[in-house]
């Protein structure tokens, strides 16, 4: 026997005997795999990401306590006593009290609320707004692409917080709900140009793959074929962008209501209460300092998560 005889009998004997090495193993070579789709190898390299767990449980802190805020603060917020002013920690005001006598956690804790439901609700309307002028402009293209391009780059060019100030002065005299629904409506109409660039690139690419040229075979008309078929392949992209986006929103409601444009009382709001420590800020530095923690806190917690979301639905950093 040659050589090279030799040495393919005593491979093909190890290949039989397997890793363990004992005769009749079954050989693991060519075994078929079960290929993994885009949102199975982002959610692997989500686990393993200590920056996604550590934002996800602040966000899960968060919307906890807008949701249930007496599991985290036993007192009224709106349980003012002046003869409290500036008063130290006692009971359950782990942070003292403010210059009205309120308790100063226990309005952080409950203004929570108020931000994060303009937040959210804005993302919401600001990922409707970008979905359908998105698909629109991607799919058809040509004229239709173009006038509406035109038009996200008009938005794009004005100042949110500006264009924000100027619109909400038409409402300074609502009521509580009425200047609530009036933030949430004027920040997602300036907010969604960059969201809506992201689901048209999306949409641009996803056109052009097979399984819609399959569809159009079959006879599916275009609604069909944007909502069912391409939208489904153009949302996560969008999803990262309006996740770091409410952290935006949550920001930038909090400034217009620190500039007296945005919520006022009798709401409760992170934006408020910093304006009010911010007047008093010599005689304490607390009720400015704590409001101010939870609203960076909050903002962080949503830029870093969708920070990590969008390095896991990338591509180019695998």
């Amino acid at each position: 026997m040659s050589d090279f005889e030799t040495v393919a009998a005593s491979e093909n004997q190890a290949a039989r005997r397997g890793p363990s090495g004992e005769p009749g193993a079954p050989s693991q070579v060519g075994t078929p795999q079960k290929p993994r789709s885009l949102a199975g190898d982002a959610w692997r390299d989500l686990r393993r990401n200590p920056i996604f767990w550590i934002s996800l449980l602040l966000v899960v802190v968060v919307a906890a306590m807008a949701a249930f805020p007496g599991l985290f603060a036993s007192n009224d917020p709106r349980n003012c006593v002046l003869s409290r002013q500036h008063a130290g920690p006692s009971g359950g005001a782990i942070f003292g009290y403010d210059f009205q006598g309120c308790d100063i956690y226990a309005r952080s804790v409950y203004g929570a609320r108020a931000s994060l439901l303009v937040g959210l609700l804005s993302a919401l309307l600001t990922g409707i707004i970008a979905v359908v002028v998105g698909m629109v402009a991607g799919y058809f293209g040509r004229w239709i692409d173009a006038v509406l391009s035109r038009v996200i780059d008009i938005v794009l060019g004005i100042p949110l917080l500006l264009a924000a100030i100027v619109l909400l002065k038409r409402v300074s005299t609502g009521g509580p709900n009425t200047r609530l629904a009036a933030v949430i409506v004027v920040l997602a109409i300036l907010g969604w140009t960059t969201a809506a660039r992201v689901v048209r690139s999306s949409v641009i690419t996803a056109k052009e793959q097979d399984y819609v040229a399959a569809a159009r075979m079959l006879g599916a008309g275009h609604s069909r074929i944007m909502w069912r078929h391409i939208l489904p392949n153009s949302l996560a992209p969008a999803i990262v962008v309006l996740t770091i986006a409410l952290g935006s929103f949550i920001a930038a409601e909090a400034t217009l209501s620190f500039l007296g444009i945005g919520l006022k009382s009798p709401t409760i709001s992170w934006g408020i209460d910093i304006d009010a420590g911010r007047v008093h800020m010599r005689e304490s530095a607390t009720p400015l300092i704590v409001p101010s923690a939870f609203l960076a806190l909050t903002v962080l917690a949503f830029i870093m998560l969708g920070d990590a979301i969008r390095d896991a639905f990338d591509p180019k950093l695998r």
